[in-house]
């Protein structure tokens, strides 16, 4: 009895470190469609509303979905501090605490660092073509993010139980 219930605490352990390396697979595609969104948000806030910048990153959060919005939050923040950080410096900061928490890899982290160096030191016509060029990079990962979700998704789903299994059958 307390064999089989060994056994099906390994089996459970396995599958669960399986749907979690799985889940990190799928979740990746969906912050990078809400990055996306949150840009386009971002764009119309200061192309066609003339919103400044701490405002308008500050209203970005309010609407980008959970998962996006500390990005924003904090960028807003730590451009409303007035601690004399320029807007770059204040959406590193924002990447700094937000990056860790997500699934992105490090080819998306180079794509919104690149679109911070142009935040807020040029007109809005130059920021509207940083913004659609950090949508469009973003699009394109998303794009291959997809791919590889659906491939690896449920190859780690199905590795997770078939190593427990595994492991069951070496301690038997």
């Amino acid at each position: 009895m307390l064999k089989l219930l060994g056994a099906a605490l390994v089996l459970f352990a396995c599958g669960l470190a399986g749907f979690g390396v799985a889940r990190g697979y799928s979740r990746r595609p969906l912050e990078l469609r809400g990055l996306r969104a949150a840009l386009q948000m971002l764009e119309t806030e200061i192309i066609y509303t003339a919103t400044p910048l701490a405002e308008a990153v500050e209203r970005v959060a309010a609407r980008a979905e959970p998962r996006i919005a500390p990005l924003f939050a904090r960028s807003g923040e730590e451009l409303r501090a007035m601690s004399g950080c320029s807007a770059r410096e204040a959406w590193e900061r924002g990447l700094a605490a937000f990056y860790p928490a997500t699934a992105l890899k490090p080819a998306d982290l180079a794509i919104l660092r690149q679109l911070g160096t142009s935040l807020g030191v040029s007109d809005r016509q130059d920021q509207s073509k940083h913004l659609h060029l950090a949508m469009e990079q973003l699009g394109l990962e998303m794009n291959k993010a997809a791919r590889e979700a659906e491939r690896q998704v449920k190859l780690w789903n199905y590795l997770g139980f078939l190593g427990g299994l595994a492991v069951i059958l070496l301690l038997y």
